[in-house]
């Protein structure tokens, strides 16, 4: 082949990359290129705008950031990235017909949405002539390449990542060179050459995430220096969100600005040598595939709908008392001060700490009686690393509505979960400074403390912070009935 064309999209990275790899290795000349898709952020734009009617979206900022310093690497070899704001469906047939190439070279997504478009461009490009190939790049195993004893799709984890780890071989793991020859990369015609789109041109703003997360490859690299020192102590520090306990790294793999191969090896060699804490979060890795596995088989959880599907017979609360409910859930004003800080955190940086996505998720849904989609949609729109798969995967098990989820009778007490996890209440304070001045006893339910105590802390519930907006033993049992039909539908 002369002339190929590599379509980055979930894989912002300049080496080991699969789709980089294979166009390196069959083409003389090489060209990058980024479609923002507007199918996908013009829904973005809908709801708050700033005074500029620009839409404050982290994720965009951070993607556009990325492909800054792809394309600086870029243009050090002689190249650069053509960017462009657009369907793919139109951009990527035209830009390759622009360039004449033999080939466009992209790695596979698994979302249902993603798949029909890959199909599209595909059958346009066939049109000219040019070759569509597309390889696994963002996961260890895919589809159903992991498979039971009866070749049949998994759908409990334990017994999956235990293949997984059987399956796995060193040639799994192996880096993808990415070098290019001298003037591999060829520079863009000039008819070709455009600057990347600002963020404003297509309807967003800066963010300043680069302060707490800093974007590309660079930043994912920097993150896993820092957490390599602690990963020994992972199983312990991963449950306490005071702590700096977690690797931060899912919004770099999110965008794949980190090679899940990179990460996996690492954690794997250091399980091999004994260390508890990779081993723990290799299995985080694997529950990873796992979810992208149960995507890619059952679609129709893209849709909406549940593993189980009994479950779809629950019926959640309704109207505008759903509504105040939800509500006060996203504003972080439930009277529960876990729950609270932590959609806090949530919504003033784009980050939530993995433990307190389950009691959330469990608070929303067991305590509230609010349907687990409503609360799938609020991450989807603020999380910074929100993956499908995952996120679809997470509010289904805390639901009990999945695969392998949690049983339907374990509903978290998010007090409990608060005495256990943020003992001293450093992490409430932090996202809920009002309630500064209690006791680390009093803090994890205030409308319990005594009257004093409140007064000499400042505090007047249901004016400094809210009353619970429900009792948490009344909703446990009105859960119970709640999901009584699934008991009926199962025993039946």
């Amino acid at each position: 082949m002369q002339k190929g064309l590599v379509w980055l999209r979930r894989d912002l990275r300049l080496y080991d990359n699969a789709a980089l790899h294979y166009a390196l290795k069959e083409s003389k000349q090489v060209w990058v290129t980024f479609i923002f898709d507007e199918e996908i952020l013009k829904p973005l734009l809908k709801g708050e705008l700033d005074a500029q009617r620009l839409k404050h979206d982290r994720r965009v900022d951070f993607i556009w950031q990325g492909l800054e310093q792809i394309d600086e690497e870029l243009r050090k070899q002689g190249g650069g990235l053509i960017v462009r704001f657009g369907k793919p469906v139109e951009c990527i047939p035209q830009i390759a017909k622009d360039l004449g190439v033999d080939t466009v070279f992209t790695n596979h997504d698994y979302e249902p949405s993603a798949i029909a478009r890959d199909e599209a461009v595909k059958t346009l490009l066939a049109k000219s002539d040019i070759q569509f190939e597309s390889f696994k790049d963002q996961v260890i195993f895919e589809k159903k390449e992991i498979l039971t004893n009866s070749n049949t799709v998994f759908s409990i984890f334990t017994p999956y990542k235990n293949n997984w780890l059987k399956t796995l071989q060193e040639k799994d793991l192996v880096a993808y060179e990415c070098s290019a020859k001298p003037g591999q990369f060829a520079a863009i015609p000039k008819k070709l050459a455009q600057e990347i789109p600002t963020l404003e041109s297509m309807g967003f703003c800066k963010t300043g995430i680069e302060a707490y997360l800093p974007p590309g490859a660079e930043g994912g690299q920097a993150f896993l220096e820092d957490f390599l020192p602690r990963i020994d102590q992972y199983q312990v520090g991963r449950d306490f969100p005071a702590i700096k306990g977690v690797s931060y790294l899912s919004t770099h793999l999110r965008f794949g600005m980190l090679s899940i191969r990179g990460l996996v090896r690492e954690a794997h060699r250091r399980m091999l040598a004994g260390s508890m804490g990779a081993t723990i979060w290799l299995s985080e890795l694997i529950w990873r595939d796992f979810y992208f596995m149960i995507l890619a088989n059952h679609p129709r959880l893209a849709k909406g709908a549940s593993f189980k599907p009994d479950y779809d017979n629950i019926v959640w609360e309704q109207g505008s008392v759903a509504k105040k409910l939800f509500a006060a859930w996203c504003e972080g004003k439930t009277g529960y001060p876990l729950v609270d800080a932590a959609m806090h955190q949530l919504n003033q940086s784009g980050y939530m700490h993995n433990r307190l996505r389950m009691v959330v998720a469990s608070f929303l849904t067991k305590d509230l009686g609010v349907d687990w989609r409503w609360g799938e949609a609020y991450f989807a729109e603020h999380l910074n690393d929100f993956e499908l798969s995952s996120n679809n995967g997470g509010w289904q098990w805390a639901s009990s509505s999945g695969c392998d989820a949690q049983p339907y009778f374990r509903i978290f007490n998010p007090i409990t979960q608060s005495e256990k996890f943020d003992p001293e209440g450093k992490f409430i304070r932090r996202y809920l400074p009002q309630l500064n001045h209690l006791s680390k006893k009093s803090i994890h339910a205030p409308w319990k403390a005594g009257h004093i105590e409140l007064e000499a802390a400042g505090i007047t519930l249901g004016r400094d912070y809210p009353l619970p907006v429900v009792d948490h033993d009344e909703a446990r049992k009105k859960t119970l009935v709640r999901y009584s039909v699934v008991k009926k539908v199962t025993e039946a």
